[in-house]
């Protein structure tokens, strides 16, 4: 693919770019008379060239239903929720009403299936949290499902165990058909590879899914430690491709719970005397987990957000000896900053939980030592920072991404907590899957940008327009018509 008359940097000369078996080949002057050496001419029309993005966190079926549920992001109480529920409850049939979004740290109520079933009787309702870690039932649907449950409000692991049992109850041909549907959205939106941490057994959805379509994305999905001892079994690692444009990824351990829940496992008990929150794991089994998958060479990626599971998570990487990933890090001690590099572990953090959680981590995490969404420090340290939006948490919005991580701020409040902005060149690279500059000999996963972002402010930047997306020398999307 020749991809002519774009410019690599703000006021650079324009150049063509050549790719060749899937990697950038050449790059040399705009000449009009230029042609490929394989495949189509794409003109940039004078476009910034920058590699594509990577979203290293999403759980791919549970953001593409996300598009098709009701969004309840705005209600401030469970009260307000159940109301907004009854108003779509007729537009929805006698399909499970699913909704999508609500936050509940801050609540002057607590969410109950009673409150649901006052409201709803006998309606089968699903109502997931934003960040994943909470599942509200009806009485209606914990009976369907088999649940016993007190209040119908799941968290943390009981949680996912409730959202893979709702899976079960859809039709897998319509999922398949819905997550292959968001890959191209994902394209659409410069993205050219992501990491599936959905909870399931990912080999065989991925798998199936191969059979019908090639993602629009490269897939790396990860393995649960349920179903670990197969990939092990299987002589799988890290990386090994499965299909066309699906490799496993890595193993997920949850460790603990999340923010909003106050089951982020931090060194001081949350306001109120509530607990420190929670570990999912006991450090001494995490160990035994990750050493099983290391040896078999199956990357670790451990869920850790508040700081002493941080802190336990670090020290489970250096007694195994084995690099791998922390997913989130959202509050980190000083004194782990730099563990981080010195063991090898990556960095994967969503910057767009960090305007949404700012009130709840204000309200929740001031006052202590440790920092809180701590980028630049990470950064500065010499760990490898990734970013990823862990839709449908966040959408899979890269440019948003980087926008928050470099003001930290994504309205008209002040930055929060603007010592820990990155530069923009890091968060570039950061959400580029660390790839900072199209380069000779590197993959030629590309998006075109209609103007540089070193020359854009905060809400430019969120708004430039994607001209096209670029996967191995294939345009995925070409945005130049609409």
């Amino acid at each position: 693919m020749l991809i002519r008359n774009v410019v690599l940097a703000p006021g650079g000369p324009a150049v063509d770019v050549q790719t060749v078996d899937g990697r950038v080949a050449e790059v040399t002057a705009t000449v009009a008379s230029s042609r490929p050496i394989e495949g189509d001419v794409f003109d940039g029309g004078g476009a910034a060239l920058v590699p594509s993005f990577v979203d290293s966190h999403v759980h791919l079926t549970q953001w593409a239903a996300s598009l098709t549920r009701i969004d309840v992001s705005g209600a401030d109480s469970a009260v307000d929720l159940v109301d907004i529920l009854a108003r779509s409850n007729e537009r929805h049939g006698t399909s499970i009403l699913r909704a999508q979004g609500f936050r509940d740290a801050l609540w002057p109520d607590e969410p109950h299936k009673d409150v649901l079933q006052n409201a709803l009787p006998g309606r089968r309702a699903a109502i997931t949290s934003m960040d994943l870690h909470t599942l509200w039932l009806s009485p209606a649907l914990l009976a369907e499902l088999h649940i016993d449950h007190p209040t119908g409000v799941l968290r943390d692991i009981d949680c996912m165990e409730g959202l893979n049992a709702l899976e079960r109850l859809v039709d897998t041909d319509d999922s398949d058909r819905v997550a292959l549907a968001a890959t191209d959205e994902l394209a659409r939106r410069g993205i050219t590879a992501v990491t599936d941490f959905e909870y399931a057994d990912n080999r065989t959805v991925w798998s199936r899914r191969s059979e019908i379509a090639r993602p629009a994305v490269d897939v790396q999905f990860a393995v649960w430690a349920e179903w670990l001892g197969h990939e092990l079994t299987l002589g799988a690692h890290t990386g090994d491709p499965v299909a066309d444009g699906i490799a496993l990824g890595p193993l997920k351990v949850m460790f603990d719970g999340s923010l909003n829940t106050r089951t982020a496992c931090c060194h001081d008990p949350y306001p109120g005397g509530e607990g420190s929150g929670l570990l999912l794991e006991t450090p001494e089994d995490l160990v035994t987990l990750m050493r099983r998958a290391a040896s078999g060479g199956i990357v670790p990626a451990i869920h850790a957000i508040g700081d002493r599971a941080n802190t336990l998570a670090l020290d489970a990487f250096a007694a195994v000896g084995c690099g791998g990933r922390i997913e989130h890090a959202q509050q980190v001690m000083p004194t782990d900053i730099a563990r981080f590099a010195a063991n090898g572990v990556t960095a994967s953090v969503q910057p767009q939980h960090a305007m949404s959680d700012r009130e709840v981590a204000d309200e929740l995490w001031s006052g202590r030592e440790s920092i809180a969404y701590p980028y630049l420090s990470l950064h500065k340290s010499g760990a490898h920072v990734v970013f990823g939006s862990d839709a449908p948490v966040s959408p899979p919005s890269p440019l948003d991404a980087i926008a928050d991580a470099v003001w930290r701020t994504d309205d008209e409040r002040a930055p929060w907590q603007p010592h820990e902005a990155l530069p923009l060149d890091a968060a570039l690279a950061a959400a580029s899957g660390g790839r900072a500059s199209v380069e000779v000999g590197a993959s030629a996963d590309l998006v075109l940008l209609a103007e540089h972002p070193a020359s854009l402010g905060n809400r430019d930047l969120r708004a430039v327009p994607i001209v096209a997306t670029v996967r191995g020398g294939v345009c995925t999307f070409d945005g130049r018509s609409l």
